[in-house]
């Protein structure tokens, strides 16, 4: 665990891979949850102030969702919202544990990503039906989040949308506050990044415009939707994500087939995550295979 005052710039050091990853900002606190591997490395953030509590992003399995209802109970505040900021399953399969938990609580989400979930859930299901007694057994109410704004005790959370290009893959958080930036699917940290959903040059040279955006923000606190257990909270993720799209974009340009691309990326990045992204992701980008 890490803290700073909040008269001091963010500091955040220490050992966080056995324990949730807190920070000290301001007037909130963000405690970070890292899912396993098998739950695709996914982060919620439990953002909390003297009173009151927010959940950014349900996590993947119920198991996830259990653990994030933990983190909650253990901050000793009431939870007043989650906030969905992606249509993929592991930021929302764990919902209907928290909603179990918490039923006074409003869950929403922008309303792009409200119709990616509604009209790929059922296939979701099926696609993850390996995960057994882990997966949700129904799909929780979800309202449309159409403040810009949302509140904490009175601190002022940010909701932005980076590009309309990109569709429901471009929602973030920030906190001008304090600086803190809470980067959902746009982030990647530790990981190979998952491009499956982006499969265009074009969609994908606008991502590296926004990560261009978010660095213009000089954010202090920097949470990737995905990323390695405890892994640092600065400008890395935003970094390693726009560098490694980069590299991406020549990989797969230069090479015959999806097996030389990928090859190059396990190279480039060996010890990286989520390998099954570098797999997929040059699939679709060689047009080999078709994903969503």
């Amino acid at each position: 665990m890490t803290v700073c005052s909040e008269a001091e710039e963010p500091i955040f050091t220490g050992d966080t891979t056995s324990s949730p990853q807190i920070g000290r900002l301001m007037t909130l606190t963000y405690t970070v949850f890292d899912a396993a591997p098998g739950s695709l490395n996914k982060t919620s953030v439990v953002v909390s102030g003297e009173t009151e509590a927010l959940v950014v992003d349900a996590g993947f399995t119920r198991a996830d969702g259990h653990r994030i209802v933990a983190e909650v109970l253990d901050s000793g505040k009431t939870l007043t919202r989650v906030v969905i900021t992606a249509g993929d399953p592991d930021f929302y399969f764990g919902a209907e544990v928290i909603a179990d938990a918490f039923p006074e609580a409003t869950f929403s989400a922008p309303a792009d990503v409200i119709e990616h979930i509604q009209h790929s859930y059922e296939g979701k299901l099926q696609a993850w039906a390996h995960l057994g007694a882990n997966l949700p057994t129904r799909l929780v109410d979800i309202a449309e989040l159409t403040e810009t704004v949302l509140t904490v005790d009175d601190t002022q959370i940010e909701v932005r949308r980076g590009s309309d290009q990109l569709g429901d893959r471009a929602w973030y958080l920030f906190e001008p506050a304090s600086r803190s930036l809470i980067g959902g699917v746009l982030l990647f940290e530790g990981l190979h990044v998952w491009t499956a959903d982006s499969a265009t040059p074009e969609l994908r040279a606008e991502w590296v415009r926004v990560l261009e955006t978010l660095e213009a923000l000089a954010p202090a606190y920097v949470v990737a939707g995905h990323r390695v257990a405890g892994a640092p909270t600065d400008l890395t993720a935003i970094t390693h994500t726009r560098d490694y799209l980069r590299f991406f974009e020549q990989t797969v340009t230069e090479s015959a087939t999806a097996e030389d691309a990928k090859a190059k990326l396990l190279a480039a990045y060996p010890d990286a995550g989520l390998v099954i992204a570098a797999d997929l992701g040059t699939k679709v980008a060689k047009g080999e295979m078709t994903w969503g």
